[in-house]
């Protein structure tokens, strides 16, 4: 096999296989100078991913947002997501908190200046259905916020 044959091999390997979850990213400026990242999840029919916060720490593992540290902006003030569902997990035979469908996560900071800037930082989440569960996994984002409006 060439090298050349072999370019987009590495490329469907490095992008990493869509699975049963896409994820959009974007921000919000928000009132007296804060931004709300907007981290939105489609889950395959069957999927969940795990709530921000879970019942015991001896099971899944829960979804965690982390905002990079950089210019304009001062870092992670508050992370929140919709109202999880709660029941029994078979895959790990214990009560669990999930989400299913679209869920949408919001992070915030709070801007440092005026001027537009760039926001980095990466969502690290498991999926399970009703027999399986797949690696952690952690997704990067950087989402453009633009400059405050006088």
């Amino acid at each position: 096999m060439s090298n050349i044959a072999l370019i987009p091999l590495l490329l469907m390997l490095q992008a990493g296989p869509a699975g049963p979850a896409r994820w959009a990213f974007s921000a919000e400026p928000g009132a007296d100078g804060l931004v709300q990242v907007v981290l939105k999840a489609t889950l395959e029919p069957g999927w969940h991913l795990y709530a921000l916060q879970l019942p015991r720490e001896d099971g899944p593992l829960p979804t965690v947002i982390r905002l990079t540290p950089g210019e304009g902006h001062t870092g992670l003030l508050e992370v929140s997501g919709p109202e999880p569902v709660e029941e029994m997990d078979p895959n790990f035979a214990m009560l669990v908190r999930h989400h299913s469908g679209e869920p949408v996560f919001r992070a915030s900071t709070e801007r440092t200046g005026e001027a537009a800037f760039k926001l980095s930082g990466e969502v690290e989440y498991m999926l399970c259905n009703d027999r399986t569960c797949l690696p952690p996994v952690s997704v990067p984002f950087t989402v453009e916020v633009p400059a405050a409006s006088k």
